[in-house]
């Protein structure tokens, strides 16, 4: 036995950044199109809120006020191997946050709370087929991925990819890069 870890001050290689490609807004639109229609209204609020994927899976009907065209964030849904599924807080103490909604999300919302009411205010927005709240890895293998093949966009593209979206949308109408780049919270502008 030594007396000490040799492996203590070894320098490891940085893994290589994989390149962020945003999707474009047809890209968007045809997967709005061709995911499950149960979801099209999730995938039309991330691509113009930029919320993260537990977010919009942890969102309940208290948290969308549409006549104030806002959504508050207060809330996740994770999946870990350990705790199974479970509703957490969001990300960071910076995550919690009222989010303005604008009109293409405002009429996703109606649209799809039309098709999928919401029973009260604690009913999740974003229902698993079966009911109860979305699963992540559920959502993945049964409506993300054939989604994504329908539309024509590259395997290994998830949910995260509206949030960059977002974000490449707020860049190219005059939002500083350094506000974008914030990753604890959504900037706030619609």
């Amino acid at each position: 036995m030594i007396p000490h870890n040799p492996c203590t001050d070894a320098k490891l290689p940085s893994a290589p950044r994989k390149k962020v490609v945003p999707l474009a807004v047809e890209q968007v639109r045809t997967m709005a199109e061709e995911i499950p229609r149960r979801y099209k209204g999730l995938v039309l609020l991330g691509a113009s809120t930029g919320l993260r994927p537990g977010e919009l899976f942890g969102l309940q009907l208290r948290h969308v006020d549409l006549l104030h065209a806002t959504v508050s964030v207060e809330q996740q849904i994770q999946q870990t191997a350990k705790h199974g599924v479970y509703v957490g807080p969001p990300k960071t103490v910076r995550s919690h946050r009222t989010v303005p909604l604008p009109r293409v999300a405002v009429d996703a919302m109606k649209a799809h709370l039309r098709d999928f009411p919401a029973d009260g205010p604690e009913s999740w927005i974003f229902t698993a087929p079966q009911g109860g709240p979305v699963v992540y890895t559920n959502f993945m293998d049964g409506s993300w991925r054939p989604a994504c093949a329908k539309a024509g966009i590259p395997k290994g593209t998830g949910p995260h990819a509206l949030r960059h979206h977002y974000a490449s949308l707020l860049i190219k109408h005059g939002e500083s890069v350094k506000t974008v780049s914030d990753t604890s919270a959504t900037p706030t502008r619609p």
